[in-house]
């Protein structure tokens, strides 16, 4: 079931989105070559305090039986995509691909972003995919109004990044969010215009593409968490929590 929400959770929304925006800038510049993962975790857990919100990520389960995630950012390099624990600790390298990946809670409602980028100096295709990947959501974004189908998005996305000569990933999508952190619909980032879900004024949607330099296919490694491309390929990801209105696309987590 879709939800849509009121203007008073619209405002709270808002509220986090930015806070949340604020928080992954502050960690994009502090993401040096030589500083650590654990650092990293334990300056956004300060951040998110301070601002009286709490990690949506720590702690959370999406499967019976699965361990709680451990952290409150999801850290990827390289070739792991998304839900890469910041512990255990890892020192960032020059040339290092960074995917920063957050969620919080605020005033009982939840906003999510996710950005990558690069470590000093690194590839042409590198800074190729992370070009790519970032056009590829503000493309989505355009795209969205209150009346179009997901696929009209999805096909958007799907075709700019195959165009350019990258993979979407299948098996991950974007979600509803807002009073839980996954909510109904499930936004996949290729199809078909005028399928899937049709949206609504007064949705609020968790757009996240994610993209690889080589093929599609993902696997979870023992951690039971981190997701990575099978074949070892770079990959990038970008995420923003965003309104739908009747003319056109807010974005919540705008820095």
């Amino acid at each position: 079931m879709v939800i849509i929400k009121t203007e008073k959770e619209i405002e709270k929304m808002k509220k986090g989105g930015l806070i949340l925006a604020e928080i992954l800038e502050k960690l994009k510049k502090a993401a040096k070559p030589g500083f650590s993962t654990t650092r990293l975790e334990l300056m956004a857990r300060d951040l998110i305090k301070e601002k009286n919100a709490e990690p949506a990520f720590l702690g959370y389960q999406n499967k019976k039986n699965q361990k709680p995630f451990p952290t409150a950012l999801c850290l990827s390099l390289n070739y792991e995509l998304v839900h890469t624990p910041s512990f255990p600790n890892r020192i960032l390298k020059e040339g290092d691909l960074v995917s920063i990946d957050c969620g919080i809670k605020y005033q009982g409602l939840f906003t999510d972003m996710a950005i990558t980028f690069g470590l000093g100096k690194i590839s042409p295709v590198a800074k190729k995919l992370i070009k790519v990947t970032r056009k590829s959501l503000e493309l989505a974004i355009k795209k969205i109004k209150a009346g179009i189908f997901w696929g009209d998005v999805a096909e958007t996305i799907q075709k700019f990044i195959e165009k350019n000569g990258f993979s979407v990933i299948r098996n991950l999508t974007g979600h509803g969010i807002g009073r839980k952190l996954h909510e109904e619909p499930s936004l996949p980032n290729f199809g078909q215009a005028g399928q899937g879900t049709k949206l609504e004024e007064g949705m609020t949607l968790a757009i996240e593409p994610m993209v690889a330099v080589g093929s599609y296919e993902i696997e979870t490694l023992s951690d039971g968490w981190t997701v990575v491309t099978k074949d070892r390929s770079l990959c990038a990801h970008f995420e923003n929590t965003v309104l739908v209105t009747k003319k056109g696309a807010i974005v919540l987590t705008k820095i």
